[in-house]
């Protein structure tokens, strides 16, 4: 048998690239970290100037106020360590309890409120149509807007002799007093308090609402689920971070509430809209008690962290 020559040409692989050394790789690695380091600073130094003024306006003044709530200090310059007399008094103070009640029961009116109306909002104004830009737009304003200036208006607005009186005389109805009656009057705050606030909270839906799956919603349709279904098992599950940082927001919001407070009823009629934060301008600012207003601070914080942990522990973290 004789053998068989393969005549075929022979096609050698292409050439790749040489093997660095050992010190050539040593030399990319440092050159890397350098380079990474190099970055690092310039990072650092953008945001050295925030960072200054977080500590100088934000760290430094609670520190501050949480040293002063064991302590009295007045106009003089005097200061002397009272340990817990403050938080003692607390305690047995019925003014402090009766502003907890009332910042309460503003939370749990404000915050459903603001954030179905802003969820509502949103779900309208979510598809592109002609116009929607603009609605957009016009819903944002009062978020723009000072609270103290439209508090003014809105309590003219609300006041006896006001627009909304004047529009129920009009039409065959009487006057109702919506500052001076002591059921009406926190309703009336949080209604205003969604007027400001719902346009923000509107935006953060919208951005959630991006993420749905429009093929998701429309299969379901096609099932024959209904728009609440749809709504509750398709949309609602890709929002529950976006509702889990709504409801916090708003919930903090509404236990620091003072401005609105302040321009529409100055915490009346007989303290019925006295809030945490009112009682503590109150005392540091009218009767210069400031270890005892810091001492009420820092409960209102304490309060606002266990509020808002529980919140966390109902919500959990979405899996969407």
């Amino acid at each position: 048998m004789s053998g068989h020559t393969d005549t075929s040409p022979r096609v050698d692989p292409p050439p790749g690239p040489e093997p660095q050394s050992s010190g050539a790789r040593r030399a990319a690695s440092r050159a890397g970290v350098l380079l990474r380091r190099r970055e690092a600073r310039i990072a650092y130094a953008f945001i050295l100037p925030y960072v200054t003024l977080f500590l100088i306006f934000r760290v430094v003044p609670a520190v501050g106020s949480v040293a002063l709530s064991f302590a009295d200090y007045s106009l003089a310059g005097q200061f002397s360590w009272v340990g817990l007399d403050h938080y003692e008094r607390l305690g047995g103070d019925p003014l402090f309890v009766e502003a907890l009640r009332v910042t309460a029961v503003y939370t749990v009116i404000a915050v459903p409120l603001v954030v179905v109306g802003s969820l509502v909002m949103a779900l309208l104004i979510r598809r592109p149509s002609r116009g929607t830009k603009v609605f957009r737009s016009i819903f944002f304003l009062p978020v723009m807007t000072s609270l103290v200036f439209a508090g003014v208006i809105w309590r003219w607005i609300y006041s006896d002799n006001g627009a909304l009186n004047a529009m129920l005389e009009g039409i065959g109805l009487s006057s109702v007093p919506w500052l001076s009656n002591e059921l009406l009057v926190l309703p009336v705050l949080a209604s205003v308090a969604t007027w400001a606030r719902f346009g923000f909270d509107m935006l953060i839906f919208l951005a959630a609402l991006m993420s749905v799956p429009v093929e998701l919603e429309e299969a379901a349709r096609v099932d024959g689920a209904s728009w609440w279904q749809v709504f509750r098992y398709v949309v609602l599950p890709h929002l529950r971070p976006a509702l889990f940082f709504v409801v916090v927001i708003e919930t903090v919001h509404s236990f620091q509430v003072f401005d609105v407070i302040y321009v529409m009823t100055a915490g009346g009629p007989v303290r019925s809209s006295s809030t945490l934060v009112f009682m503590l301008y109150q005392r540091g600012f009218e009767y210069f008690e400031f270890g005892y207003a810091a001492a009420i601070g820092v409960v209102l914080f304490a309060i606002t962290l266990v509020v808002a942990i529980v919140q966390g522990r109902f919500f959990g973290r979405s899996r969407t």
